[in-house]
């Protein structure tokens, strides 16, 4: 599958640190890369002409929102979802399996599926590993995602074991639908297969070498991030990385902080993707290289400095802590624009910092000397500077 679709351009000669090339029909993505979360075809808060002014160039979108709105249909008759939402860049549609773990009062599983009770307006609907399939040529995404059981971070071992074989069947039936269909608006479509297992490395090594076997065009790591400490996420995140084709592509799913995303590039991910920035962003916390700020403090109301000196993005370059501070401390719809856009930025950055360390063979310096700069904490290093 996808011959040509990813280029491992360079390994750091001191770890497992990756850089490389994803090519799809929709333009080149350098990794690793950060992924922003539109869920519903829109990236919360932020416009599409800033995302690509900050270097967005592939973004997630999520398959059992976008069919239960606006509909599959209506995205068909609009020609797909890049036409729809207007969007040059590349597209991630997630299956709808993490929906599975976070609507767990609204869903049923079964053997050949998923029967949700929608949480818009109470209706039934019924996601199989083919329909899910069906729904994303509708979509027109150019990465694909099989739809999976994505099972809590406190599941005992028994309950891992069958999440990971349901997992399993349902990426092989997806992998043979997708051979029986095609894309419909021209340009390919990759499929990515997920790896689950929970937190018992035994049953990640075993469940990801059955993944491979089935044989996609990138695999993922999912059911990471929800509950366990991040030492544990860290362990399962190389264990079952290790066991990946070099390759191809490795996405570790919903993942993460800052902290989160550098530790996993050292441990061989390429790609990420998380609500953090745009979700903690409408709530006044913004990312900087010293940790994060809770910018509508008291502290900042006569800050003259940039959110974050190391940036430029518009946000940076334009305003300063104090007019943010005040933007949130009077409920201006304006200070989650400008927040959300700052975070966006910043992790975009993240990732380019890292790939170019990477293939200057220094990534292990890097990734320490931020880590030890990120690690300051919330206003650990800040205080407002004298008028």
């Amino acid at each position: 599958m996808g011959e040509g679709f990813f280029e491992l351009e360079h390994r750091d000669r001191n770890g497992r640190a990756r850089a490389g090339l994803l090519r799809t029909g929709h333009g080149i993505v350098e990794t690793p890369v950060f992924m922003p979360v539109g869920t519903q075809g829109a990236v919360k808060a932020v416009e599409h002409r800033e995302l690509d002014d900050i270097g967005a160039r592939l973004i997630l979108a999520n398959t059992y929102h976008l069919a239960l709105r606006p509909g599959i249909q209506v995205i068909r008759d609009l020609g797909g979802l890049h036409r729809f939402m207007n969007w040059q860049g590349s597209i991630l549609t997630d299956s709808g399996g993490y929906q599975v773990y976070s609507l767990s009062q609204l869903r049923r599983i079964e053997p050949d599926g998923v029967v949700f009770r929608s949480h818009i307006d109470g209706s039934i609907h019924r996601f199989t590993p083919s329909m899910v399939i069906d729904v994303q040529r509708v979509l027109g995404s150019d990465i694909m995602m099989v739809l999976d059981e994505c099972p809590p971070a406190d599941c005992g071992e028994e309950y891992a074991r069958r999440s990971a074989a349901l997992t399993l069947r349902w990426a092989r039936e997806s992998r043979e639908h997708a051979q029986r269909t095609s894309p419909l608006y021209g340009h390919p479509q990759f499929l990515f297969g997920i790896v689950q297992g929970g937190v018992h490395e035994h049953l990640r090594v075993r469940n990801a070498e059955d993944i491979v076997a089935v044989g996609f065009d990138g695999y993922a790591i999912g059911g990471v991030s929800v509950g366990e400490p991040p030492e544990v996420m860290y362990r399962v995140t190389e264990v079952t990385a290790s066991v990946l084709p070099w390759n191809a592509p490795r996405y570790l799913m919903g993942v993460g902080t800052p902290r989160d995303i550098v530790e996993a590039i050292g441990r061989g991910i390429d790609m990420f993707d998380c609500v953090l920035p745009t979700r903690n962003g409408r709530n006044g916390m913004v990312f900087t290289r010293q940790g994060p700020l809770s910018i509508a403090k008291e502290r900042y109301q006569r800050d003259h400095r940039p959110v974050d000196e190391a940036c430029s993005c518009y946000t940076c370059s334009t305003f300063s802590r104090a007019y943010l501070c005040m933007l949130f401390r009077t409920r201006e719809i304006l200070a989650l624009q400008l927040a959300s856009l700052h975070n966006l930025a910043f992790y975009l950055r993240l990732t380019r910092e890292a790939r170019t360390a990477i293939l200057e063979d220094r990534f292990d310096e890097w990734s320490r000397s931020f880590i030890e700069q990120y690690s300051g904490g919330e206003d650990g290093v800040y205080q407002p500077a004298e008028q």
